[in-house]
């Protein structure tokens, strides 16, 4: 009987018109890009043909202890391999991080849903912490469009500007802050005539911790500014069936895995 492989699985799921479930596929690549922050390749032809921005994979661990998946965004595709960028936060995450090339991992993905980037515009990516990865791939597919649209990148860091050197190949303009500097708010004044004033209108995609997402949508609510965040949350199942990740909004509690992770100002009730 011939072998089948997980690309097999995913091509006849894709043919098939349907998403292919839980799998197991190849590390390629693990490093630590600063201290507690690594970097994690994995080979997965269907979330590399498919995933959008600020969709997410769910990764499993081995340890069967650890029952629930950990949600990771995309940072990046290059071919057939999958780029997450995560911290250590607790025990699954210190696992992934032992992860090295030629091991394999359990996958189900992509997830949610992506930002929304159908204008020609100048999108503002306004991440936090491990907010960035998701905002790096956004920059990775924009910068793929020749229809004027421009990127700008800004991000805010606890110390390390862990990600500056990976959005710069994709964005027109880059601009980092740390901790001891200030903060994103502080750097979207300070570019604030060069947002009004360029030839694409700004759009904010935006990923980090919420009171920063809240501080950004009040910014961009006083300036009529259109904004999307992405939101962070511990996500049981990632498809809506547990209700783990629900969150309270003017239209109700909404589960940040299946009606997200992407929202709206207004969706979240966050206009100033």
């Amino acid at each position: 009987m011939p072998t089948v492989t997980t690309q097999t699985v995913e091509r006849q799921a894709a043919e098939a018109g349907r998403k292919p479930g839980r799998r197991t596929d190849e590390v390629i690549a693990a490093s630590m890009l600063s201290e507690g922050i690594y970097e994690l390749v994995i080979r997965d032809s269907y979330v590399a043909a498919t995933v959008q921005p600020a969709q997410f994979v769910n990764l499993y661990p081995a340890d069967a202890t650890m029952a629930l998946p950990r949600p990771f965004g995309v940072a990046k595709v290059e071919g057939d391999d999958v780029t997450l960028i995560y911290q250590i936060v607790g025990a699954g995450t210190q696992e992934f991080s032992g992860l090295t090339a030629g091991d394999t991992v359990d996958v189900l993905g992509p997830l949610g849903n992506p930002f929304d980037t159908g204008k020609t515009a100048n999108y503002v990516l306004v991440g936090g912490g491990l907010g960035v990865p998701p905002l790096l791939y956004a920059a990775q597919r924009l910068s793929e469009r020749d229809d004027g649209t421009q990127v700008t990148s800004v991000f805010g860091y606890r110390d390390a500007r862990f990600a500056d050197g990976l959005v710069r190949p994709y964005a027109d303009a880059t601009h980092s802050i740390t901790n001891a500097e200030g903060n994103v708010v502080d750097l979207l004044n300070d570019i604030e005539d060069e947002l009004g004033h360029g030839s694409q209108k700004p759009i904010i995609l935006s990923c980090g911790p919420t009171p920063m997402m809240k501080a950004v949508a009040a910014w961009a609510s006083k300036r009529s500014i259109p904004s999307q965040f992405s939101l962070e949350a511990r996500m049981g199942c990632g498809y809506g069936a547990c209700v783990a990740c629900v969150v309270d909004t003017p239209q109700g509690r909404l589960k940040v895995c299946k009606d997200g992770p992407v929202f709206t100002t207004k969706q979240l009730g966050w206009e100033a």
